[in-house]
């Protein structure tokens, strides 16, 4: 059986486990086992190359910022309206086939920006040459999420789900646990609040996929099963997220006021060039965020 096939059996598996104290430990071990999956679907054994021809752009600038998004949702319109450099735009998917690089100036700082290709669904999986966009992603500073106004929030989880799937974490923190392997001892808990998920049972049932049968485990917040995993995969980024709402010429005044009020989105129309001011000032808060 594939990789992709094992992936798509333990997902089906923990969409019917019933979430309840008794099924902690299972789903968290299922847990571990799709991460260990899609690890070694990113990172194949015997190593892989890079990003990709036309991929891979050199950083510059004092921080570099990706546009993700599905096809035709306006990035390319976006990256030339913003930093007056030319990204093929057409009326059909596609059109921007690698990464097309452009920079900005705003309050001193040289910022890069990068019209990545479409992602579709499936692109955590390899669909569409997906690992090579969403790897570059993973090199930046600050994400946009371009959406279409008219379907975002069908596209919003599509694609946070494709990220998610290769290690970024959108708009978090580092989960706060402190993990130190050791020669022995076995497993040691400690929680300095109380849990709603994890206890010494999931935990060991956790690390033991891992092979991993000495820790210290000290939990400072209400941490998931998620969290934990992500701590022992240890290859996770953490990037602030702006979700850039475009077309908004095609929506109503009341629908705007209803947009307004999502966090973490800008409403923009990327062709007439409307609230790019809004879209800089936000886009300069969220990169002191990164420097912080």
């Amino acid at each position: 059986m594939g990789i992709l096939e094992r992936i798509s059996e333990i997902e089906a598996e923990m969409a019917r486990t019933q979430k309840n104290k008794a099924t902690m430990g299972h789903l968290g071990l299922l847990k571990a086992r799709l991460a260990k999956l899609r690890r070694e679907l990113i990172e194949p054994k015997g190593g892989g190359g890079g990003t990709g021809d036309g991929f891979d752009v050199a950083k510059t600038g004092d921080a570099r910022i990706g546009f993700v998004g599905f096809p035709s949702v306006g990035k390319s319109t976006l990256l030339s309206n913003l930093a007056g450099v030319y990204s093929e735009v057409a009326a059909y998917e596609f059109t921007t086939l690698t990464t097309v690089p452009g920079v900005i100036k705003y309050k001193g700082a040289k910022v890069q920006l990068l019209d990545l290709p479409g992602i579709i669904e499936g692109a955590k999986d390899g669909k569409g040459r997906g690992k090579q966009v969403i790897a570059v992603a993973r090199t930046c500073g600050l994400i946009f999420i371009v959406l279409d106004v008219l379907k975002p929030l069908q596209h919003k989880k599509l694609i946070e789900k494709e990220l998610e799937g290769f290690g970024i974490r959108l708009n978090k923190q580092p989960p706060n646990i402190g993990y130190r392997k050791k020669e022995k001892g076995g497993i040691n808990l400690q929680t300095l609040v109380p849990q709603s998920e994890l206890d010494i049972d999931t935990v060991r049932t956790i690390l033991n996929e891992y092979k991993i049968n000495n820790a210290d485990v000290v939990l400072r917040d209400d941490c998931t099963a998620d969290d934990l995993v992500d701590v022992v995969e240890g290859n996770r980024v953490f990037i602030p997220c702006i979700y850039l709402l475009n077309k908004i010429d095609q929506i109503s005044i009341e629908e705007l006021d209803i947009i307004y009020k999502v966090p973490h989105c800008v409403p923009i129309s990327a062709h007439h060039k409307w609230n790019f001011d809004d879209l800089l000032e936000k886009m300069w808060e969220y990169l002191q965020l990164v420097r912080m």
